[in-house]
């Protein structure tokens, strides 16, 4: 490839990518593409049902008996969506070797097809939940308009990390499996099926320079307590993440020689 040539983006071949991802997942299953809807429904029966109602599991300073399945609801499907957009985009590059080494593509766009299919799950389960709050009697507010701004927020940051991570994955491939435990201690980190006043001042204090806090902060605030998020950090939160995606991006071209060589 010329230097300072760069890759066409081809939204076919993404778009191609993205409904193949579906059906590769649920190949060879009798309901074949309705598993996207019924895990999503499963997995958002056991927060709202199963913790709360037969649990018992309660949110602090709420009296309604769904308040803790909503806190929980509200924190966890974003954050499946930025973990799953971020870990499997790390390795994208590896695992799409074999269409790279065939077609002039521009390499970051790989990344566009994986932020899409976990978007599309991410609809799919918010759709269920916003059918689980309106049958618990849940009041829709105006906050609401806010969660489009947060969710594109945390996919930047997660694209950004996960383009800056696929270009080092392919010198030293063990990082992929790094980035799967750094994930798993985020989340345990960051206050999503606890809250944040359990856990020792100290790390309270700390919570501040952790941007999952500030994204799933902000999404329980609008969800479990209709209020509107902290927007200084939600804006801090937001420049970081397009600061991040830019200096990946070079990051990313400075070396695409290189990871067009090594694959």
């Amino acid at each position: 490839m010329k230097p300072g040539f760069v890759s066409p983006v081809r939204p076919g071949l993404i778009l191609e990518l993205t409904k193949r991802d579906f059906t590769e997942r649920f190949a060879g299953s009798t309901l074949g593409g309705l598993w996207a809807f019924i895990w999503p429904l499963v997995n958002l029966m056991v927060y709202m049902v199963i913790f709360s109602r037969i649990m018992g599991a309660r949110l602090p300073g709420q009296s309604n008996v769904y308040a803790y399945g909503v806190y929980l609801s509200a924190g966890l499907l974003p954050w499946m969506a930025f973990s799953g957009t971020f870990g499997r985009s790390a390795g994208i590059f590896v695992e799409k070797k074999q269409i790279i080494s065939k077609l002039q593509v521009s390499l970051p766009s790989l990344l566009l097809y994986v932020s899409l299919a976990e978007s599309v799950t991410f609809l799919i389960s918010m759709g269920f939940f916003f059918g689980f709050l309106a049958a618990t009697g849940w009041t829709f507010t105006r906050h609401l308009l806010l969660v489009p701004f947060i969710y594109l927020t945390q996919q930047v940051l997660a694209f950004g990390l996960g383009l800056l991570c696929a270009s080092l994955v392919v010198f030293v491939r063990d990082l992929k499996e790094v980035v799967g435990v750094l994930l798993q201690l985020w989340f345990w980190f960051t206050p999503i099926v606890y809250v944040k006043d359990i856990v020792p001042g100290w790390l309270q204090k700390a919570m501040v320079f952790n941007p999952a806090y500030i994204l799933a902060d902000s999404y329980q605030k609008i969800f479990a307590y209709q209020q509107v998020p902290i927007l200084g950090p939600l804006i801090v939160v937001t420049l970081a993440a397009h600061g991040i995606t830019a200096a990946a991006y070079w990051i990313f071209r400075t070396l695409e020689k290189d990871i067009r060589d090594f694959l």
